[in-house]
């Protein structure tokens, strides 16, 4: 890997915590490495110039910031895909929610039927209004064996289920979690029907106002925005503070995952969260605003 002082005087100045260095790969794309400390964000995209302006911005954002933050990026429009600790493990908070449905849509499918009414009732509680008890029923439901198949097919091989009743505590990765939205958001694929991905994102679009901060902050006025948060304070490490979602509608075509712990309050997790997403929303806008003229 060789790196381009001239190229990155500007970038370097901004912060002197920030490095970078960029090679073609095989297929075109450029890689792009940032860091922040012992953190180190890195982008592969085709758009020529968008790799090191994501991992820059990605690395300056987090810089300084309190606690520990993993982020995954994906933008199909642009062959993009970026990661900054994306197989670290966090506690999942309520974002294991999306999770859950995808197991029990899954099992429903396996038993060719559709949700009962009941079903419908505690899936809509449970991601629209982050419901613990609509949560539990369906944890309960779908079983250990159950979450852990779908799991496996969805290949979010680093996800450890919560043991017993404790959902909130599934250990899960922003690389899993991507997977995940990438998986609700293309046409191919073999775990979950259209049917079954059209209702996940759906209730995703739905979220209640009070609900909708984290990775849709600074997204465009274009996308149809679908997002789960989690949330949960502990006794050491503070606030987890994460947020997962997808944007498409428009042109767009893409997903962040943005896991944070150690936060102070739920607030400067937010702020972590929401300080990111705003920066990879206004490099992707660029972009696709550069590639229509």
């Amino acid at each position: 890997m060789t790196c381009s002082r001239p190229a990155l005087a500007t970038a370097l100045a901004a912060t002197s915590l920030l490095t970078m260095c960029a090679v073609a790969t095989p297929a075109s794309a450029d890689t792009v490495s940032a860091s922040a400390g012992g953190a180190k964000v890195v982008c592969t995209s085709k758009k020529p110039g968008l790799a090191a302006q994501l991992a820059h911005d990605m690395a300056g954002a987090l810089a300084g910031r309190e606690g520990t933050s993993s982020l995954a990026l994906y933008d199909r429009a642009s062959g993009t895909t970026c990661g900054l600790k994306a197989d670290t493990h966090f506690d999942s908070a309520s974002v294991v929610k999306v999770s859950v449905l995808g197991a029990l849509l899954r099992q429903a499918e396996e038993a060719q039927r559709k949700l009962t009414p009941h079903e419908v009732e505690l899936t809509t509680a449970m991601i629209t209004k982050s419901d613990n008890e609509a949560t539990s029923a369906l944890w309960h439901q779908i079983g250990s064996a159950g979450f852990k198949k779908f799991l496996a097919l969805a290949h979010m091989d680093h996800t450890v289920p919560g043991t017993g009743r404790s959902w909130g505590l599934t250990q899960i990765t922003a690389g899993d979690q991507l997977r995940l939205m990438q998986l609700l958001t293309t046409t191919e694929n073999t775990v979950l029907a259209p049917s079954s991905r059209s209702y996940a994102l759906d209730l995703m679009n739905q979220v209640v106002p009070g609900q909708r901060w984290g990775v849709p902050a600074g997204s465009p006025a274009t996308a149809t925005v679908h997002v789960k948060n989690g949330w949960l304070p502990r006794a050491t490490d503070g606030w987890r503070v994460n947020s997962v979602g997808a944007f498409t509608g428009s042109g767009h075509d893409y997903g962040m995952v943005v896991l944070s712990t150690g936060n102070r309050t739920m607030d400067y997790g937010v702020a972590t969260v929401e300080g990111a997403a705003r920066l990879v929303h206004r490099d992707l806008a660029a972009a696709a605003a550069t590639a229509s003229r």
